[in-house]
């Protein structure tokens, strides 16, 4: 029996009522390892992404050091293709760590995936330059960049899925968006540490050594992660499918055999969100300076805010989602995405600093009102028998292929066409093809589901 699977007994009957789950005697009291495991979720959760979102931070940087040339277009490209590597082997990390996930339990390998993730990171930090090494500098960042993606397949799915096994059912979406908002926070943290140590050194000795400072710092941030994890336990949820199951039970096999036409519609569902998340945290600094004409502190400041603003917003899109359901706030959220796209990077591209702030505040809003369904919905419409492995393969199959890929097809859309909001054209594409998929296609409701 699991805290989800609570059933009350009739006193004066024996028969059995299955409480509603949206009533407020339906969960039962939030207990310390419940709040423990929400705390050991949302810190993984801001380190898995203080990692990954200091090299969109950095981009310029990279492009400079690690990818020098005549041509700065050339090196963004090069520098957001190495962004996107990561992604690509982000699945593999997911069908890896998903399956084991599925079978040895989440709180294991999601101490794994974050020491992974940390000292991957470090070692970013210590890498040595084109200009010292040669082409060996590039091979051994996308290397970096390789373990960094492998590990985020594991982590960035099994910290919501842990989250979602533990959390009261009608309060998963508001758990689950207070865990993925904390990913907006290493973008604010890691992009104040930038702005601080480029102001309070010269420019010689931040691109020499200052740069390096922030990257260095993951590796005790993930060991602390990590020791809060220790003190968690598996969900009753999870032991009890653990016990339910048969010797011959393999989580990739069950996966594809069960839930073949819930993961591709989870992978357009998160597509949008990955598309529109790293295009906020790991293209708008860059593109802000090169496309908008701001400079480096002002670029980072108005990302700061935004992102700033997305982790308080998306929680209470999460309480939207629990009240309305998953499915009203993906068909409002893609419906304003559409709509915003277009005139919200006109804006961030105005050269303006408060119009550049203002187009990235629409923008998020947006995202807030999708997010406040999409993330909830690609974890709970699986059962928790093959959870980890199913959500894993399609959320980082989405991933890779829109998330990892947003900031090189928006260099390449504004280099190729000349126009500076050409990418909220793609943005708009996209959330509309989401949006017919919503509304014309059997994506279910999945609020309060059980199992």
């Amino acid at each position: 029996m699991t805290i989800n699977d609570t059933k009350d007994q009739a006193p004066d009957s024996g028969t059995t009522i299955t409480p509603d789950p949206h009533s407020a005697a339906a969960t039962p009291r939030v207990t310390k390892m419940q709040k423990r495991v929400l705390a050991g979720g949302s810190i993984g959760q801001f380190i898995e992404f203080y990692d990954f979102t200091l090299y969109g931070l950095t981009a310029v940087i990279f492009s400079q050091l690690f990818f020098p040339g005549s041509n700065p277009v050339t090196a963004m490209l090069a520098t957001f293709a190495t962004f996107g590597v990561a992604f690509v082997v982000r699945p593999i990390g997911g069908l890896f760590f998903g399956a084991l996930g599925d079978r040895i339990g989440r709180r294991h390998v999601l101490t794994i995936t974050l020491i992974a993730i940390g000292g991957a990171t470090a070692l970013m930090g210590l890498l040595p330059t084109y200009g010292q090494i040669g082409a060996w500098a590039p091979v051994l960042l996308v290397l970096c960049r390789l373990i960094q993606g492998f590990s985020a397949g594991g982590e960035s799915v099994g910290a919501p899925s842990f989250v979602f096994e533990h959390a009261p059912v009608k309060s998963r979406g508001f758990w689950i968006n207070i865990t993925i908002a904390a990913t907006a926070l290493p973008s604010v943290v890691a992009g104040t540490m930038i702005l601080i140590l480029s102001q309070s050194m010269s420019n010689e000795d931040f691109m020499a050594w200052g740069w390096r400072l922030p990257f260095l710092l993951a590796l005790p941030l993930a060991l602390f992660g990590a020791w809060i994890r220790s003190r968690t336990v598996e969900s009753e949820a999870f032991n009890d499918a653990k016990a339910a199951r048969t010797k011959e039970f393999s989580p990739v096999r069950e996966a594809f055999r069960e839930n073949r036409l819930r993961m591709v519609q989870v992978i357009f569902v998160m597509g949008l969100t990955a598309m529109g998340f790293y295009f906020l945290s790991a293209y708008f600094v860059s593109y802000v300076q090169t496309t908008g004409n701001l400079s480096r502190e002002q670029s980072l400041l108005a990302n700061a805010a935004a992102l700033a603003l997305y982790a308080v917003l998306l929680p209470v899109g999460g309480r939207l989602g629990d009240r309305f359901g998953r499915k009203p706030m993906l068909i409002a959220g893609s419906a304003a995405l559409t709509l915003v796209s277009v005139p919200s990077f006109m804006l961030v591209t105005s050269g303006s600093l408060p119009l550049a702030l203002l187009g990235q505040a629409v923008f998020v809003i947006a995202l807030c009102i999708y997010g406040g369904g999409c993330y909830t919905f690609f974890v709970e419409i699986f059962t928790t028998r093959t959870r980890f492995t199913s959500a894993a393969i399609s959320y980082n199959g989405a991933y890779a292929l829109f998330g990892g890929t947003a900031p090189f097809i928006g260099t390449a859309l504004v280099g190729g066409t000349g126009v500076p909001h050409a990418p909220g054209f793609y943005m708009a594409a996209a959330a509309l093809v989401v949006l017919s998929l919503v509304l014309f296609t059997k994506v279910p409701e999945t609020r309060g589901r059980m199992g």
